[in-house]
């Protein structure tokens, strides 16, 4: 039997869901998805190094899926999230050995944040890493510490704030993160089911809840923001934090999270691994 394809809603908008794209058969478990300066779509894969062949984590497909080249596996040894700069060259969070590494546009690497293999300088296990318009640079540190880390655009740091806990301004796991056109910082705060919106100096102004373990926050050029969580839902979301529209596109949900300038989303799924897109429809 042919069943047609599944149709889902972000408020006014349609979507039909294609999965497994792209990748159903690459080695690792897929963790995370972005788009590169030449339109490819990078997505990330993890193995675990001390049990499992190492391969390149970042897997390079066009825009109609076929696979076009890889890079990673001598850099990278636990890769979490991976996400582009306002140049379009990808930066890779290698979480458990403390590092953000970014590759230019042909994969090498060029600029490397935190100290490998340092825990606690300043890094202790991070999560994502976001940019601003205005050359900010925002790191989630949140798997031992509860940070957000600011960097200016010459990559010096800036400042930090957070700490662990479950209060105001406090964070049990920072695992997704976002710049604003306006400066704001919004964090998945994912272990406390909320986003936290803070202002660019570090400031709370704002906690959004109605979520279940918020892993990835995307934002468009409009100003809508996205967040997949684990019930699983895809949320949209107005600059004001409305809720645009929720629905229901992955089968336990989406780690990792983007999308392209022609409205496609794309969603990053550990179990079972693979990619699911969501293609605008009229």
């Amino acid at each position: 039997m042919i069943h047609a394809p599944f149709i889902v809603a972000l408020g006014d908008r349609r979507y039909r869901i294609d999965r497994p794209w792209g990748v159903a058969t690459t080695p690792g478990k897929v963790t995370d998805v972005a788009i590169d300066g030449r339109g490819r779509v990078a997505i990330l894969a993890r193995t675990d190094p001390y049990c499992e062949a190492h391969v390149d984590p970042v897997r390079l497909m066009s825009a109609d899926g076929v696979a076009v080249g890889s890079f990673g596996a001598d850099e990278i040894a636990d890769a979490h999230k991976i996400t582009t700069d306002p140049m379009g060259r990808l930066w890779v969070v290698d979480r458990d050995s403390h590092e953000i590494v970014g590759f230019d546009l042909d994969g090498r690497p060029f600029a490397r944040l935190g100290t490998r293999n340092g825990p606690g300088q300043p890094f202790s296990h991070p999560t994502d890493i976001a940019f601003g318009a205005d050359g900010t640079i925002a790191v989630a540190d949140g798997y031992a510490n509860g940070y957000v880390h600011l960097f200016g655009p010459n990559y010096a740091h800036r400042r930090t704030f957070g700490e662990v806990g479950m209060g105001p301004g406090q964070f049990l796991t920072v695992h997704g993160i976002w710049l604003c056109n306006d400066g704001r910082i919004v964090v998945a705060d994912r272990e406390n089911n909320r986003l936290q919106v803070f202002d660019a100096e570090g400031a709370l102004v704002a906690i959004w809840t109605g979520f279940n373990r918020p892993s990835a926050i995307w934002g468009d050029a409009e100003g809508r923001l996205y967040v997949s969580d684990g019930i699983p839902t895809l949320t949209c979301i107005a600059p004001d934090g409305t809720r645009i529209g929720r629905c229901r596109p992955a089968l336990n949900g989406g780690h990792g999270l983007t999308g392209a300038a022609d409205g496609t989303l794309y969603l990053a799924e550990g179990t079972p691994s693979r990619i699911t897109r969501l293609v605008p429809v009229a």
